[in-house]
């Protein structure tokens, strides 16, 4: 039987793989991640328990270029039109 498991069940799996004494390269190997993210879940895991785990929003903090004004309108590149030659 296959049972899909949520991120954090899998973070935390990880977590405690690396506890249990297996190297955080084999672990990282093992879920597809880099040593980088289970160190991350592991840092998560001590700080902040099982609720550390739980699946965080990708959403930056701060969004500096978000506060942009618009350019102003440039003037036209085409010399202006003369008027029409008078009969």
């Amino acid at each position: 039987m296959l049972v899909e498991l949520t991120m954090t069940e899998q973070w935390y799996r990880a977590v405690l793989e690396v506890d249990a004494g297996i190297p955080v390269i084999e672990v990282a190997e093992r879920f597809g991640v880099s040593r980088q993210a289970v160190h991350r879940w592991i840092g998560w895991y001590r700080e902040e328990g099982l609720d550390g785990l739980a699946n965080r929003s990708s959403r930056p903090r701060s969004s500096p270029a978000a506060s942009w004004r618009p350019r102003r309108r440039r003037e036209a590149w085409a010399p202006a039109r003369s008027a029409p030659p008078s009969t």
